[in-house]
């Protein structure tokens, strides 16, 4: 009955007028950027330089949310109660840190050596000029994003199968057809600027629909009380066992590892600017999770049975839970709030593959110390957008695991390999080429082991009971990719302008 209710809401004509006027907007962005992102690749990639604090601080949040948030952390929320606040404090409290140190020392230096993708950074940090390093990059960029991108699009198949109504299939060919449209017109300002509205979009929905519900339920203490009544455990973010609290904090060491994240600090005017986006960005941060928290939790009160929802799908809660509640004018802007995520964390995946690509494989080691017109570059950087997208389409129509887990290992797998190795870059003279290659692949292999292999999980719950319930691949991959980069580090050649490189990253400083 319930279900029937939000099909027939959905179905409304305002909530799709709504929708398709959200859709209208993105679209309108993309094509009056255009002209400005086919100047050359510094414009289609990293927007010149010259974006506005407010705009990398909600790019930089909303394109590291996805539909993880949305759907994914609302149908955690749902599932195991309040212990899903763990899974947000991490990467809250590290990208607030990233902010505040790690962005200003990456902006001086990719000005100074004009870096304009994560791998240039490496490359100019490390000389390499044989490509190696800049090759194991490429290689471990196109891995991990073709399926998050590919998650993306699962996640909006989802949310217009539960909104429209329509076969998943449908919606994700749909979501796929939406991002690529806007994301090869207008490369980076497009997505910067959309993600900029994206962000206030997604914020209000995630306010106005547990509020709205909540109070719809009598008070926040009333909710509380029928959720105790169901099980005590629901309301205590301490049920959960110690490996699984460990593991959900972890999560935030995959922030300094996402290149579609980092590549924001590298497109700010002015890095003394990074603090005011430090601000803008945790607030938004923290009221968008605690939002999903407060969706799975009133969404329990209102189907305490999974077999309520669509398909018995807890990642379906949100829309659900909206359809039933907004007039369907709301409706249509909340589903344009999901839609909001997806956009605006797979269009910005898709540039930095697209980038690694063009400016890293194409230019950088195909025609090393040729000049191409910039013009084309942009051009043939549209046409991988295209195949990286038609890549990500198969992947995504082949994917049987939710968008929670697909997005997740994703996260592990580039937060493990380029986050510690990006760390010691930055922070530490001593790191070599060698340990970072050393560290990226040790990253990269660790995550894929961990999540393949039972055995790893099963040992480590010998050890103790605190990890019976297994331990997220991140924590494990991350921690090797560090010792692995440290250990060869030390085993190599120092670097020889390490010193030199250091200066780079300070203010007013050059190499």
């Amino acid at each position: 009955m319930q279900e029937g209710a939000a099909a027939q809401i959905s179905a409304d004509p305002f909530a799709v007028a709504a929708f398709l006027g959200y859709l209208g907007v993105i679209i309108a962005i993309g094509v009056l950027s255009a002209r400005f992102s086919s100047a050359g690749v510094s414009e289609f990639f990293v927007g010149g330089r010259k974006m506005h604090r407010f705009v990398v601080a909600l790019s930089a949040v909303v394109s590291g949310r996805s539909a993880w948030l949305l759907l994914g952390v609302t149908g955690m929320a749902y599932s195991i109660g309040a212990g899903a606040v763990w899974a947000v404090t991490g990467y809250i409290t590290a990208e607030l840190f990233l902010f505040l140190f790690y962005a200003r020392r990456l902006r001086h230096f990719s000005e100074v050596h004009d870096c304009v993708t994560v791998p240039d950074f490496y490359a100019a940090r490390f000389g390499d000029h044989d490509g190696r390093l800049r090759m194991v990059l490429i290689a471990i960029i196109l891995i991990f994003m073709v399926g998050y991108v590919s998650s993306q699009f699962v996640g909006g198949g989802k949310a217009f199968a539960a909104s429209f109504g329509l076969h998943p299939t449908t919606g994700v060919i749909l979501t796929a057809v939406i991002v690529l449209a806007y994301t090869t017109m207008g490369g980076f300002l497009a997505v910067s600027l959309s993600d900029t509205l994206q962000a206030c979009i997604m914020i209000v929905a995630l306010v106005v629909v547990p509020v709205i519900a909540i109070l719809d339920r009598g008070s926040l203490g009333a909710v509380i009380g029928e959720l105790r009544t169901f099980d005590p455990t629901t309301i205590d973010p301490f049920a959960l066992s110690v490996g699984v609290i460990i593991g959900f904090l972890g999560i935030g060491l995959g922030s300094p590892g996402n290149p579609h994240i980092i590549v924001r600090y590298m497109s700010i005017a002015e890095p003394d600017q990074l603090r005011t986006s430090a601000v803008v960005g945790t607030v938004w941060n923290v009221v968008m999770a605690w939002g999903a928290l407060f969706i799975g939790l009133a969404g329990r009160v209102y189907f305490p049975d999974v077999a309520m929802l669509p398909d018995a799908d807890t990642e379906q809660l949100y829309p659900l839970l909206a359809a039933q509640h907004l007039h369907p004018v709301a409706f249509g802007i909340v589903v344009a709030s999901i839609f909001a995520a997806i956009i605006s964390t797979a269009d910005s995946q898709l540039l930095v593959a697209a980038s690694s690509v063009v400016r890293d494989f194409y230019e950088k080691i195909l025609h090393r110390g040729q000049q191409i017109p910039q013009r084309r570059l942009v051009l043939y950087s549209r046409i991988v957008v295209v195949l990286l997208v038609s890549a990500a389409l198969v992947v995504g129509l082949l994917a049987e695991a939710l968008v929670f887990w697909l997005v997740l290992f994703a996260w592990a797998g580039l937060g493990a390999s380029f986050g510690p190795t990006s760390i010691l870059a930055l922070y530490w003279r001593r790191t070599t080429r060698a340990g970072v290659i050393a560290g990226l692949l040790t990253g990269t292999a660790i995550t894929f082991a961990w999540e393949l292999v039972p055995w790893f999980d099963a040992q480590l719950a010998r050890l103790s009971s605190a990890f019976a319930d297994g331990l997220y691949e991140l924590v494990p991959a991350f921690l090797g990719g560090l010792l692995a980069t440290v250990i060869v580090s030390r085993l190599t050649r120092p670097p020889e302008d390490a010193d030199g490189m250091f200066v780079s990253m300070k203010p007013g400083r050059g190499p």
